[in-house]
């Protein structure tokens, strides 16, 4: 199972290490004349890299921030308060991940189209440019389209996986803060948050390596090419009557490099968050 898994990324190494030339004089499946990294090299510098890992961190770093905010306070309120609709709204939250997003791409296309955004200017770093809020006026086109599509569809994942945690913190904790005179958003930042450090790592470590391997909004929501991921920028440097797949190999790996850097210095979270809240520790 090992070798079925770790084959199309062999293939992929071998395919980046090997001139575009080469592989269209002999055919993908033969044996290498030269071996080095010059498609490596190329990709960094035409495809311009460190440009769009920019691009992804201005999407993916909020985007975990605020799908953390706002998944803790949902699981916060029904896990340790009793009212009349906390398992419904909990429900309504976890089914929001049972729904394929190619399903409502039409109407959010639209909706991406005709809502109104305040344009506040933009943070310019050299070539690259931050709008705050929009540039255009709407949320197509827009980081921040982006980065709220990703906390719509992540934060009912994240929701049920820090509810579950909540709930082994007994709400006796949540009681005496309210008798000491803590209004609900004090004991939700100061008290239940710090008790959640363990699981909002996990969980941060989880919502950065789905987000920033998203490839399918970035290429729906994003019209212009500048304004997209890694992942979907991959997409640019094909051309119109020429792929070369040697480069978008050599790409690709070096698209998968954070990822891989986040997952071994956070090994422990990253596993931890498969079995978030099925104990207290």
């Amino acid at each position: 199972m090992v070798v079925v898994w770790l084959f199309p990324l062999a293939w992929a190494v071998y395919a980046s290490l090997r001139p575009v030339g080469e592989t269209i004089t002999n055919g993908f499946v033969s044996w290498p004349k030269t071996l080095n990294f010059a498609n490596y090299t190329n990709f960094w510098t035409e495809a311009d890299l460190p440009y769009f890992y920019l691009n992804t961190l201005v999407i993916v770093v909020p985007g975990v921030i605020l799908t953390l905010l706002v998944a803790s306070m949902v699981a916060f309120c029904c896990t340790q308060f009793s009212w009349k609709f906390n398992v419904i709204v909990l429900m309504i939250f976890t089914a929001g991940n049972l729904l394929p997003p190619q399903v409502i791409i039409i109407p959010l296309y639209w909706i991406y189209l005709n809502t109104p955004i305040a344009n506040l200017g933009s943070i310019d770093i050299g070539r690259f440019s931050f709008a705050l809020f929009s540039d255009n006026n709407l949320l197509y086109d827009q980081y921040i389209g982006i980065i709220l599509i990703h906390v719509v569809f992540q934060t009912g994942f994240a929701t049920f996986v820090l509810s579950n945690y909540m709930k082994t913190i007994t709400k006796e904790i949540t009681e005496s803060a309210l008798v000491d005179g803590a209004n609900i958003l004090r004991i939700w930042w100061s008290v239940i948050l710090p008790l959640c450090r363990p699981a909002l790592a996990a969980m941060a470590t989880l919502l950065f390596t789905f987000m920033y391997n998203d490839f399918f909004w970035a290429l729906i929501l994003l019209k212009t090419g500048d304004k997209r991921p890694i992942t979907s920028a991959l997409n640019n440097i094909q051309g119109e009557f020429f792929v070369n797949n040697n480069l978008i190999a050599a790409g690709a790996l070096l698209a998968a490099v954070p990822p891989i850097l986040i997952y071994i210095a956070l090994q422990k979270h990253f596993v931890a968050g498969l079995t978030l809240g099925s104990t207290k520790g």
